[in-house]
């Protein structure tokens, strides 16, 4: 089966790509899975059909099944973890994940770029299946009390990441822990843990952040790039990640170590329990023949992987 990107709608923003800064503008298509009709399908092209290499097909709700295709609301600019390649392509874990899966489930996953504060708000309101863009398992968020996921939801734990912080080479301002956060202008994603977590540690300082909250996490990059921020918060992957590529590993540097680790989870809505079982039992099983950890081995995270699925995992 295929991943595929969606152009965003009318009222939600795309993050753009984060390694090479590629516009989406139209369906951009990762192959995850034999055709059908080629491989143990009825000959007729029927979405209904699992091929032989899709063991997982049925456990699938029918709608979903008979439309061949999970819409997937992800915040792509987000590298390593999700992002647009330089050939126009989605790229980075999730990706990955989605097509390891969409090969055992026997369906397409369609990426569809929207505001990260908004993707749960969406997908309860029917316009995607699934969230899978490096969203925190947190109570708040399983519950629908934070301010970004609105009517709650399930969470299948995939990884797990902690924040770090993002600083200038050499770290000239030597930051190393969030106390040395206080009286710097500090940059992060508006809607994530990272911006609680700034918002948190400037209730405890005495000279005050000055924060910089944007919808895109390449804004916050920009930001540190231009000396127009100090550090930025972000997840450890994307962190090391940009530490690691961007001015060819001159630029930037991970400082201090990661904070309060915590599960990502590929959020369902909570009524679509049939749904949320098949996603657990397809990353079960990508764990167990191989292809999750070749995923993580890719995209050197190995230190990420969890070792079980677990659902609603997080405190």
């Amino acid at each position: 089966m295929t991943v595929r990107i969606t152009p965003r709608s009318a009222t939600v923003r795309s993050r753009i790509g984060a390694a090479g800064a590629v516009a989406v503008v139209g369906a951009l298509v990762l192959t995850g899975c034999g055709d059908q009709t080629d491989e143990g399908g009825d000959g007729g092209g029927s979405k209904e059909t699992a091929n032989a290499d899709a063991p997982l097909h049925d456990r699938l709700p029918k709608k979903i099944r008979k439309a061949g295709t999970i819409k997937v609301g992800s915040d792509i600019a987000y590298a390593p973890v999700e992002f647009v390649d330089e050939k126009g392509d989605p790229a980075g874990i999730d990706p990955d994940l989605a097509r390891a899966m969409g090969k055992v489930l026997g369906v397409d996953f369609a990426f569809q770029n929207g505001t990260f504060d908004q993707l749960i708000l969406g997908m309860n309101s029917g316009r995607y299946d699934i969230v899978m863009s490096a969203v925190t398992d947190t109570k708040e968020r399983q519950e629908g009390v934070s301010d970004d996921a609105e009517g709650g939801a399930d969470f299948v734990n995939y990884f797990k990441a902690g924040s770090s912080f993002l600083v200038e080479k050499g770290n000239p301002e030597n930051i190393e822990t969030l106390d040395d956060l206080c009286g710097e202008t500090v940059a992060a994603q508006r809607g994530t843990a990272n911006e609680a977590l700034v918002r948190e540690q400037n209730k405890k300082c005495d000279d005050k952040i000055d924060p910089f909250f944007s919808d895109k996490d390449t804004d916050s990059i920009t930001q540190l790039q231009n000396g127009r921020a100090t550090v930025v918060v972000t997840d450890f992957p994307v962190a090391a990640y940009n530490a690691k590529t961007f001015g060819n590993g001159e630029q930037f540097e991970v400082a201090g170590s990661q904070i309060d680790a915590a599960p990502y989870g590929i959020a369902v809505n909570k009524k679509n329990t049939e749904l949320r079982d098949a996603i657990e039992a397809a990353m079960k099983r990508i764990m167990k023949n191989g292809e999750y950890e070749k995923v993580m081995k890719k995209w050197d995270v190995t230190n990420g992987a969890l070792d079980e699925v677990t659902v609603n995992a997080g405190t």
